[in-house]
């Protein structure tokens, strides 16, 4: 994550593991699995060839608990009384949690009383399954086990943890021997987890690491059943003719593989873009060969007017499905199906020494954020659809995984709705204790070189299809040495991985790959606006791989949710407190620095509501300005932008910092800014040299503009007025600039308001943008400047908003619903006689107990009207989450007086 050894903390570095996502009083996927006595669910599993069933759920206990053998364990019948129902991926504290066991750990310190003592000791995980008939072969197919776990099947050992190691490895174990018609039982002892002693997941300075450091089973474990020929690693090579799109080549690989002791002729056969194709394979006992299938031996592989695949914004994500079978002596023997995307991503690394990624020959301004699962690594796909939903709102085109690699529906889900990814390895744990001096991962020794390799190979043949993954980066912090290196290229180059790999997050090398491209400057805590706009350090030039102003104070709403009033009381009066909500790092575990800047651009605050109110105009502005700087540069014919991740784009908990959205998908003025900042046709002002720019992120070009600039005292009084026409820009992320404002206007309050309105030629608003200024600008002491910020020496005063008089601001809203989704609209007015404008009007759409309806997309917020003008919004959200209620809009805004009206 970070490049400097100041948050390099033991007790900040501990482990995750690999899935995603859900929150407490939500989640319920353990319980719906409890069969009687604590024991889970019953799996029924199919005779049927090519069927691969996940377990169902288990239940789990603590060896400390348990004193009977492993074979009695993992025996049929086995009583597991007093043992916990857990879903089919869960951590041992995820089960206990669903369980009650615990208190809510996202509320205030609860998490602080859970013993980590339980968690020092071995865990069992059991589950029971049926199976009909033994004709078929029988194999257990997992990975996600953190960290290790020795394998049990009716009451025998199928392996032992020594190979049974490591959160990413793949493993196919054949039980076939093991396997009884009917009842059948398997069970997993899974040892403690230490990410910096295994090459599993840690959580580092995001977030206050779980008690159990994720030790568990995080994804699903399969039973395949087969026959005597099975099918794995069943693929498509794509080749994207660019730039043209006209044609595109699959080549189709599988490997056939005799599971038997004596020789076979085996028949496969498939079908892909409607292109059909088979050929006869003879196979040794135990023997493997890879089958291919290509446009040289079927001309129908080679596909004319290909359905092209796009990032959200740029095109449609059509899909395509692969299908084949392997048959011997007419019987089915196998079945593999998968679903993949056509698509060229190039990102050659320019003269500049950034990278630049193209995609289907069009270049890529890379705009995301860091991903965070759930803290607890539970799985719940309508919450992270709802997430990867709030990224494409926000106009962004990419989700960095640092780690924490996401489930197979996290993928699909991303591919559908145009969101590329970036994972790869994480820093600073036993990842980088090779390599990172300033880590606390311990040194590798061979075996943890096995684990790295087999990992690397597993996630290659798991992403490779996923026309979402933009590229893999083998490295976050520090890049490989030359052995990781090869063992990680060796195993990408032999899964036939489609997409550039890059050799870290920051600017690091390696030794094959070379330069990486990157750059990791910060920053992670406060800066002003006027930071980002600086070609230097992290501002708007090259590729930043993970940056922000730190900081993300939520809404009330949300805060009152995971703060005790005493723990909100202190937020707001002292700075120098520890916020448990922040992080453990003793860098980032206070407010200070924000809240300094906080007082000293818009003064001290006077409670907590105007604390919050202030913050979410403060990270609007900071938010805004990143995403912006970083659009106007990325044209440039000098040290370009080429990319940047906002760090991050979501919390795992109940969080303080580092989120453009919260835990309770709420959204509030970063995510606000972000989404101002990266409207397809945008028109934004230059805090370094006042040019009034218009970026076109549409593909077409624009003509016929009209671009306004006017400037405001805080009391409406007009100082400045300029209109330029005829503005003309070209698309995919091209400026252009119709005017500059003058260093200084006559008259021009030390604080003051800018409004930018941007029209077509036909005279329809496109783009508004409204901007807090002062004529003293935050000052930067870049000789200060440290890996997580650079200080700010002297403020911009940006007290005169403190003064501006209340206006009011009258809503009007109906809601409308069909097909399990509702739309509300709300037209906005500012009524007031005077000349003062309502600054940053937010509207909340909540239930009749005033409680917040999440999630929900705008089609725009927190916006700043002038007497007289109107705007109508929209809200989209699942009717279900009204629960039943009548809808309501909440307006509120800085000098608008809080008001709720009804909207059914």
């Amino acid at each position: 994550m970070f490049p400097r050894p100041a948050r390099r903390l033991p007790t900040a570095a501990v482990l995750l593991a690999l899935v995603g996502a859900l929150a407490t009083d939500a989640w319920a996927g353990p319980r719906d699995t409890a069969g009687p006595h604590g024991t889970a669910r019953v799996t029924q599993v199919p005779s049927a060839a090519g069927t691969a069933t996940p377990l169902s759920g288990f239940a789990v206990q603590s060896t400390a608990k348990v004193s009977d053998s492993a074979a009695s364990v993992s025996s049929p019948g086995y009583p597991a009384s007093g043992w916990y129902p857990a879903g089919p991926r869960s951590t041992v504290l995820a089960a206990l949690l669903a369980n009650g066991v615990y208190a809510d750990p996202f509320h205030s310190t609860q998490q602080q009383k859970i013993a980590r003592t339980d968690f020092e000791v071995p865990w069992w995980y059991r589950s029971d399954f049926t199976v009909e008939d033994t004709g078929q072969r029988t194999f257990l197919d997992f990975s996600g086990v953190v960290s290790a776990a020795d394998v049990y099947v009716n009451g025998r050992q199928a392996a032992p943890a020594a190979d049974v190691t490591g959160a990413y490895t793949h493993h196919e174990l054949d039980i076939t021997e093991l396997v009884r018609a009917g009842a059948n039982t398997v069970a997993f002892r899974v040892r403690p987890n230490d990410p910096n002693k295994h090459l599993t997941m840690g959580w580092l300075d995001w977030l206050q690491p779980p008690p159990d450091r994720n030790m568990g089973l995080v994804r699903d474990v399969l039973v395949r059943r087969g026959g005597p020929v099975a099918l794995r690693d069943a693929h498509v090579v794509t080749e994207l003719a660019v730039p043209s799109l006209a044609t595109a080549d699959l080549t189709v690989k599988a490997q056939a593989r005799n599971d038997t002791g004596t020789a076979v002729t085996a028949e496969v056969g498939g079908s892909v873009g409607g292109a059909e194709f088979g050929t006869t394979v003879s196979l040794a006992a135990h023997e493997t060969k890879t089958v291919t299938f290509s446009p040289a031996d079927t001309p129908g592989l080679r596909l004319t007017d290909p359905r092209v695949w796009w990032p959200a914004g740029m095109g449609g994500q059509p899909l395509y499905d692969l299908d084949l079978t392997v048959t011997v002596d007419g019987t089915v023997s196998d079945t593999a199906h998968q679903t993949f995307g056509i698509r060229d991503v190039q990102a050659p690394v320019g003269s500049d020494g950034a990278r630049q990624y193209r995609v289907n020959g069009r270049k890529l301004l890379v705009k995301g954020g860091g991903w965070s699962p759930d803290e607890f690594l539970r799985w719940d796909r309508a919450y992270v659809e709802d997430r990867l939903k709030y990224a494409v709102d926000l106009g962004l085109n990419t989700i960095r995984l640092e780690g924490h690699l996401e489930p197979d529906e996290f993928f699909d889900l991303a591919d559908r709705h145009g969101v590329l990814t970036l994972p790869g390895w994480e820093c600073c744990d036993k990842w980088e204790g090779e390599v990172n001096p300033t880590g606390s991962g311990e040194k590798w020794t061979d075996a943890d070189h096995a684990v790295a390799k087999a990992s690397m190979a597993a996630e290659a043949a798991r992403l490779r299809r996923h026309p979402s993954v933009l590229s893999f980066l083998i490295g976050s912090d520090a890049a490989p040495d030359a052995r990781i290196e090869k063992d990680y290229l060796d195993a990408l180059r032999a899964a036939d991985w489609p997409v550039p790999v890059v050799p870290a997050a920051s600017d690091a090398s390696s030794p094959q790959l070379g330069a990486s491209g990157m750059k990791m400057t910060g920053p992670y805590d406060w800066v002003p606006p006027g930071y980002w706009y600086a070609k230097r350090e992290g501002g708007a030039t090259g590729f930043n791989s993970e940056t922000s102003a730190g900081p993300s104070i939520p809404t009330l709403d949300t805060l009152r949710r995971m703060m005790t009033p005493a723990e909100l009381d202190t937020l707001w009066k002292d700075p120098g407190a520890r916020q448990y909500h922040r992080s453990p790092s003793s860098v980032f575990g206070t407010l200070k620095i924000y809240d300094n800047a906080l007082t000293g651009r818009y003064g001290a605050p006077t409670g907590l509501t105007d604390y919050v109110r202030k913050a979410q105009l403060a990270q609007y502005e900071n938010v805004r300005a990143q995403f912006e700087a970083y659009g106007r540069n990325a044209a440039d014919a000098e040290k370009p932008a080429t990319g940047v991740i906002h760090w991050m784009f979501n919390s795992g908990w109940t969080s303080l910092h580092w989120q453009l959205t919260d835990r309770y998908l709420d959204q509030n003025g970063a995510y606000f800014g972000a989404k101002k900042a990266n409207e397809p046709l945008h028109v934004q002002y230059s805090y370094d040299n006042r040019s009034v720019v218009v970026v076109n992120n549409r593909h077409a070009a624009e003509q016929g503009l009209t671009a306004r600039a006017t400037l405001f005292d805080p009391d409406g009084t007009q100082r400045y007025d300029k209109t330029v026409t005829g503005v003309a820009v070209d698309g995919d992320g091209a400026h252009a600039t119709p005017l500059t404002l003058p260093s200084s206007v006559s008259g021009l309050a030390r604080t003051y308001l800018l409004r930018l309105v941007l029209t077509d030629a036909y005279g329809t608003e496109v783009s508004r943008n409204v901007y807090w200024l002062s004529t003293r600008p935050d000052t930067l002491d870049w000789n200060g400047t440290t890996w997580y910020y650079t200080p700010t020496t002297s403020y911009a005063d940006l007290k005169g908003l403190s003064s501006m008089a209340r206006v009011p601001v009258s809503a009007t809203a109906a809601t409308r619903a069909s097909d399990g989704t509702s739309t509300t609209t709300v037209t906005l007015r500012h009524f007031g006689s005077g000349r003062t404008p309502a600054l940053l009007t937010d509207v909340h759409l909540v239930d009749a107990r005033g409680k917040p309806v999440l999630p929900v997309r705008w089609s725009d917020n927190q916006v700043s009207l002038w007497p007289g003008e109107s705007v109508t919004l929209t809200a989209t959200f699942r009717t279900a989450d009204l629960h039943g209620s009548a809808p309501g809009v909440r307006v509120s805004g800085w000098n608008t007086p809080e008001t709720t009206v009804p909207a059914a």
